[in-house]
């Protein structure tokens, strides 16, 4: 079986505040047209919505382990509703293991799955990384600005656009940052800490769909490079 594409799609883009339905509509499109040459494996994130279910849990105290539960919970909804939406094209179980990964995607072109289990420091991108890493193939993580920046752009005027970035520098840059459940960050700390450990080459992006088909086609795209 030829290496598939790892997406993972951060709930930023698709649930900013409500559901997305046009790039729910157009992701289907897009994906469609690229699955005719490549199995694709989506990571969906939890978004605002696993962020509403965690901050009563970590108000009233409880561990982030366990708010990381109700998170996983959350991808989990959403990649299922991903799957009912994609409908014949995509399987309709969404997998719960890496392995069930693998076993679906000998019978389908598009495989959905949210958070697989609990890893400290974890979000579905640390899920996406670890697939990336068991399929041995590169890795595209979705978000809402189009790579990584010297700073937040969506508040500061001044921030700088970094088209490349090495494993170690990234790993550095992200190891600085306290995790949270739920947490919103271009990649989170346990998959930069796998992309560093088996040197997978990582692209960072924004939600343009026509975008993502030129990177997949190997064609000029804007985002960051992680390698």
């Amino acid at each position: 079986m030829a290496k598939p594409i790892v997406l993972s799609v951060g709930g930023s883009i698709f649930n900013p505040n409500e559901f997305n339905y046009s790039f729910i509509s157009n992701l289907k499109k897009t994906l469609s047209k690229l699955a005719k040459e490549r199995k694709i494996i989506v990571v969906i994130g939890g978004g605002k919505t696993a962020r509403n279910y965690i901050t009563p849990l970590r108000k009233k105290g409880l561990k982030e382990n366990k708010s990381s539960l109700i998170g996983i919970a959350v991808t989990r909804l959403n990649a299922r509703l991903f799957a009912m939406f994609f409908g014949d094209i995509a399987s309709q179980h969404v997998a719960g293991d890496m392995k069930e990964v693998k076993n679906l995607l000998l019978k389908n072109k598009i495989v959905f799955c949210g958070g697989l289990r609990f890893v400290p420091d974890n979000t579905s991108d640390g899920t996406a990384a670890a697939l990336a890493n068991y399929f041995g193939c590169e890795f595209i993580n979705m978000t809402n600005v189009k790579g990584l920046y010297t700073k937040d752009p969506k508040k500061f005027k001044d921030a700088k656009f970094i088209s490349k970035i090495s494993f170690k520098e990234f790993d550095r840059v992200v190891s600085s940052l306290k995790y949270e459940a739920g947490q919103h960050f271009v990649l989170d700390q346990h998959a930069s800490k796998i992309i560093k450990k088996y040197k997978i080459k990582t692209y960072i992006i924004g939600p343009n769909l026509k975008n993502l088909e030129n990177l997949i086609n190997g064609n000029k795209f804007t985002g960051t490079i992680i390698w």
